[in-house]
C-alpha cells in the first residue's frame, strides 16, 4: 500500500491516519456539494416534470426507470476506470473536477423549460445529467475508504459529512420551494408560469455546489489506495467477482436498495402530499427543513451512541423510530381533526426524520469496512468497484423512488391541472408518503440484521491487511 514519509507516526506509518477538522470538513463538503446539485433533481425534478415541464407522470416514470438500467452498466466502467487509473491531480478525487463541470452544466438544462413537454429533451438531458453524476458520485464514495483504515475516525469523519449533506439537504428541502414559491407568479410554483423562477434557483444551487466540490478537492489526499503495479489487474469483472465473495457487502447492498428507495418515495411524495392532501402548500418548506433538522441534534451523537449500544442497535433503534414517526403521520393525515392541526404533521415528520437520518447516515460508515474486507479476501482494495456497486443499488432506490410515485400517481389518475384531487388520488399520494416507505423500513430492518462485521473483527481485519503490507 502506498505509504506516507518517514516524518509520519508509526500509527500512521500502518495506515490508521487521524484527520484535522478541517480535512473531515473538507471532505464532507464534498457531499454537501453533491446534495445541492443531485439533491434538487431526486426531490424535485419528477414534480418539476409534471407539473411545470408538461409531462404525463407515467411517461415521466418511465424516463427514471430507463436512466437508472443505463446506469446499472455504467457505473461498474466507471468503478473499474477509476481503480485502474491515477490521475496526476488525485486517483479519486479528480473526477470532483472533471465530473463536476459537465454535471453542474446539465443539472441547470434539466430544469430549463426551453423544450416545455418535449420528452426526447427531458431524455437527453436527464440520462446524460445522471451518467456525470456517477463520475462524481463513485469517486467521492471512494475517497472516504482512502483516507485512513481508523474505524473511530471514519465514524467521525463520515459524521461529518453527514452533518454537512443534512446542511445541504435543508438548503434543498426548505430553501428550494421557499424560494421558488416565493418569487413565482402569485406564489404558485406548480405552474408553466413559474418556469423561470426554477431554472434561476436551480442554476444558482448548482454552481454553489461546484464551488465546493472544488473545495473538497483542495482538502482531501488518498494515502490507503491500491499500489499502482497493483492497478492493471483490475478487471470489469471484478465488480462480479467482488458481489458475489464479498457477503457484508451483498448485505448494505441490499441495504442501500430499501433505504434509499424508501427515502426517495417519500421525497417526492412531500410536495404533492402538502400541496393535495393537507392543502398547504406553503407550508412545505418548513414541513421539508423538518426532514434536516434532526441531523444537527443526532449525527453529533452518533459516535457515543454506536459506542454505548453498538452499531446494530442502533439501526434497529432508529429504523424503529422512524417507522413510528410514519405510523403518527398516517394517523394524523386520516382523521381530519388532526390534519388540519400542521402542528401535529411538522412533529410526526421530525420523529420520522430522526430515525431516517441516523439510520441512512451512519450506513455510510459500513463501505470503508466493506472495501477492507474485500481486500483481506483478495488483496486488491478496489475502492472504485465496491462504491459502483453500491452505487448501482443506491440508484436502485432511487429508481424505485421515481418509478413508484410516477406510477402510483397515474393509477390513481392524479391530473396535474386540477386544483383539487379526487379521494383516491389523495390515498396514493399518502400511500407514497408513509404507507411504501414505513413497509421499505421494515425490510431494511431484516437486511441489516444480516451484517457481520463488528467493529472489533474490522479492526482485526484492518491490522491483518496492514501487516500483510510489512512483511
Amino acid at each position: 500500500m502506498k505509504q506516507t514519509s518517514q516524518k509520519n507516526s508509526s500509527t500512521e506509518a500502518k495506515g490508521f491516519y487521524k484527520l484535522s477538522w478541517t480535512q473531515r470538513i473538507g471532505f464532507g463538503s464534498g457531499d454537501l456539494a453533491q446534495n445541492l446539485i443531485y439533491q434538487t433533481v431526486a426531490t424535485y425534478l419528477l414534480f418539476f416534470y409534471t407539473n411545470v415541464f408538461g409531462i404525463k407522470p407515467a411517461a415521466a416514470a418511465f424516463m427514471f426507470l430507463i436512466v437508472r438500467l443505463v446506469d446499472v452498466l455504467w457505473d461498474p466502467f466507471v468503478g473499474a476506470f477509476v481503480d485502474k487509473h491515477n490521475p496526476k491531480l488525485g486517483k479519486y478525487r479528480a473526477y470532483l473536477v472533471f465530473g463536476g463541470i459537465p454535471l453542474t452544466g446539465l443539472v441547470i438544462l434539466s430544469f430549463w423549460n426551453g423544450f416545455s413537454g418535449q420528452l426526447w429533451y427531458a431524455y437527453i438531458t436527464y440520462v446524460t445529467l445522471s451518467l456525470c453524476y456517477t463520475m462524481v458520485n463513485v469517486p467521492y464514495g471512494a475517497l472516504n475508504a482512502s483516507l485512513t483504515r481508523d474505524t473511530d475516525e471514519i465514524t467521525k469523519l463520515t459524521s461529518t459529512r453527514m452533518f454537512m449533506a443534512n446542511m445541504g439537504g435543508l438548503a434543498v428541502q426548505f430553501g428550494i420551494p421557499a424560494i421558488i414559491q416565493h418569487f413565482s407568479p402569485e406564489q404558485d410554483w406548480s405552474k408553466p408560469e413559474a418556469s423561470g423562477v426554477w431554472f434561476v434557483v436551480m442554476s444558482i444551487y448548482a454552481l454553489i455546489g461546484f464551488a465546493l466540490l472544488c473545495f473538497c478537492f483542495s482538502q482531501t489526499r488518498e494515502r490507503v489506495v491500491m499500489d499502482k503495479d497493483k492497478t492493471d489487474t483490475v478487471r470489469y469483472a471484478d465488480l462480479f467477482t467482488e458481489f458475489i465473495h464479498n457477503r457484508p457487502l451483498r448485505v448494505l447492498a441490499f441495504f442501500f436498495i430499501t433505504a434509499f428507495a424508501m427515502m426517495a418515495v417519500g421525497n417526492s411524495a412531500s410536495a404533492y402530499y402538502m400541496q393535495y392532501n393537507v392543502g398547504h402548500p406553503s407550508a412545505l418548506p418548513l414541513f421539508n427543513a423538518l426532514g434536516s433538522i434532526p441531523a444537527f441534534i443526532f449525527l453529533p451523537l452518533v459516535p457515543a451512541i454506536k459506542r454505548a449500544i453498538g452499531k446494530k442497535q442502533m439501526f434497529y433503534v432508529f429504523l424503529g423510530v422512524a417507522i413510528i414517526g410514519m405510523a403518527m403521520l398516517y394517523v394524523i393525515s386520516v382523521v381530519p381533526e388532526l390534519k388540519s392541526q400542521l402542528w401535529l404533521i411538522y412533529a410526526a415528520q421530525f420523529v420520522k426524520s430522526t430515525g431516517v437520518i441516523v439510520a441512512t447516515g451512519y450506513m455510510w460508515v459500513l463501505v470503508p469496512e466493506v472495501i477492507s474486507y474485500g481486500e483481506w479476501k483478495s488483496g486488491k482494495r478496489i475502492s472504485g468497484v465496491v462504491n459502483a456497486l453500491t452505487g448501482i443499488f443506491f440508484k436502485a432506490g432511487f429508481a424505485l423512488g421515481g418509478v413508484i410515485p410516477g406510477f402510483v400517481l397515474s393509477m390513481t389518475y392524479f391530473d396535474a391541472e386540477k386544483a383539487t384531487q379526487s379521494p383516491l388520488a389523495q390515498q396514493g399520494i399518502l400511500w407514497l408518503m408513509v404507507v411504501i416507505p414505513a413497509i421499505l423500513l421494515v425490510v431494511a430492518m431484516f437486511v441489516i440484521s444480516k451484517y457481520e462485521l463488528e467493529d472489533n473483527r474490522i479492526d482485526e481485519i484492518n491490522k491483518e491487511i496492514e501487516n500483510r503490507h510489512r512483511s
